[in-house]
């Protein structure tokens, strides 16, 4: 490799440094060609991006950055190293866990991993940084906590004014429906019944009176 070939390729490292607050530093050496194409396929299908480099460049491009901030990766860099750059600081992790229960191997291993700033040392570290929470994660857990207090708190007053409303609503029991009396019959009419005599008139009686005689 060229001298100019080699200032590429720390140029090239340091955008991605640059680019991703969350890196992992892996050992590949085992490997076939083949597992390592099958392990970029796993990273690039999880968006997370996979750089193959010299231990040597990898240092160059991460001083000429910030020769403190990464320090505490430097003792990583030997044997065959991979790089894994992920905005989803655990998802490297998630790849490199899955890879190995697929390939029945504890390869690649993990060196180490900086995560926000955070360095973790050591394949030891790999079950806890799948369980990393990352920022979505965070904050849904945070908006639940917070909407827990105000759930609770609607749930009793809805309860309240179920209960409320029971005791306002005076139960109506529904009266007996009265039965219908019985129509009273109306009176035969009397058959044969001799009608009264008539009254006699003013003109009758007047004619009854004798008139005296005189003498």
């Amino acid at each position: 490799m060229t001298k100019q070939e080699k200032n590429e390729v720390i140029e090239l490292l340091k955008g991605k440094f640059s680019q991703y607050n969350n890196f992992y530093i892996t050992d590949t050496e085992s490997l076939t060609v083949a597992q390592v194409s099958k392990l970029r396929r796993h990273c690039f299908n999880k968006q997370v991006e996979m750089k193959v480099a010299k231990n040597t460049l990898i240092k160059k491009a991460l001083e000429s950055l910030d020769a403190e901030k990464y320090a505490g990766v430097y003792d990583s860099l030997h044997k065959v190293t991979a790089l894994l750059f992920s905005e989803n600081p655990k998802e490297p992790a998630m790849i490199i866990s899955s890879f190995r229960k697929e390939n029945n191997n504890d390869k690649p291993l993990l060196k180490a991993a900086f995560i926000n700033g955070d360095v973790f040392v050591g394949n030891d570290q790999l079950k806890a940084l799948t369980q990393i929470k990352t920022k979505n994660e965070l904050i849904g857990e945070v908006i639940g906590l917070l909407q827990s207090p105000i759930q609770r708190v609607l749930g009793a007053l809805q309860n309240k004014d179920a209960a409320k409303a029971e005791v306002a609503e005076p139960v109506v029991a529904e009266a007996p429906v009265a039965e219908a009396a019985p129509a009273v019959e109306a009176a035969p009419a009397a058959e044969n019944t001799p009608a009264a005599d008539a009254a006699p008139t003013v003109d009758d009686a007047a004619a009854d009176v004798t008139p005296p005689v005189e003498g």
